[in-house]
């Protein structure tokens, strides 16, 4: 145990959780927040629940609108959710941290920042980076570029790791684009640290899907979606 409520989980249960190896989670019923998951992780629309269409990101596609009922419903638990609410769901597994990371992106939840930007150093889970990545793009500031800038500091040297290191460079593209800055540009200078990482991965060496245009692409579909959507 690591604290009031923490159980730290190892072998299935970490990997269910979308942890490699050991992680500390807190189940929300132990704070008093056992209905989060079904209110806002798990709601069915056409067959799949929330967290899996956030993960696939198949809403944001060109030419393929999001479905109104999902876009609406998403949107609206973003203002409802409390942040108690919200903290309950980034304490517990990928799905959850995921969808927290939504919501808090479509409100614009700017308290969060800190507590995100650990979570995104930390990668303990898999695809809920995304959703932090995204999260800060939406928050906008040059607190969040710095926080994205750090987990490129961190993580792209580790070409072994395959984590979030595109949506942290596409949101971080998007931040640079919008404040002016140039956070950005040491890790896409000719040579640099985000052409050692694609050229680790042989797959994705001649893949026009791994430049910096591309996942400055998918930041902008994501945010211009929270934009488009939000408090409707």
């Amino acid at each position: 145990m690591s604290g009031s409520g923490e159980r730290t989980v190892t072998g299935i249960e970490a990997h269910v959780a979308g942890a490699a190896g050991r992680v500390v989670l807190r189940d929300p019923g132990d704070s008093g927040h056992r209905h989060v998951v079904e209110r806002y992780v798990t709601p069915v629309d056409k067959g799949r629940p929330r967290y899996m269409e956030l993960m696939s990101g198949g809403f944001l596609l060109p030419g393929r609108p999001p479905r109104r009922r999902f876009a609406r419903r998403l949107a609206k638990d973003a203002v409802a959710v409390t942040d108690a609410e919200l903290h309950a769901l980034l304490a517990y597994e990928w799905r959850s941290r995921l969808t927290a990371a939504w919501l808090i992106g479509m409100d614009r939840r700017d308290s969060f920042r800190e507590p995100l930007g650990e979570l995104l150093l930390a990668s303990e889970v898999c695809y809920a980076g995304a959703g932090y990545c995204f999260a800060l793009a939406r928050l906008g500031t040059r607190a969040d570029a710095e926080l994205l800038a750090a987990y490129l500091d961190r993580y792209l040297p580790r070409t072994e790791l395959r984590y979030d290191q595109p949506e942290a460079l596409g949101a971080l593209l998007r931040l640079d684009a919008g404040l002016g800055t140039s956070y950005a540009d040491r890790f896409v200078a000719p040579g640099g640290l985000w052409d050692g990482w694609v050229a680790a991965e042989a797959g994705l060496r001649d893949d026009p899907g791994s430049t910096p245009e591309a996942q400055r692409r998918w930041a902008d579909l994501r945010c211009d979606f929270a934009e488009a959507w939000a408090r409707r």
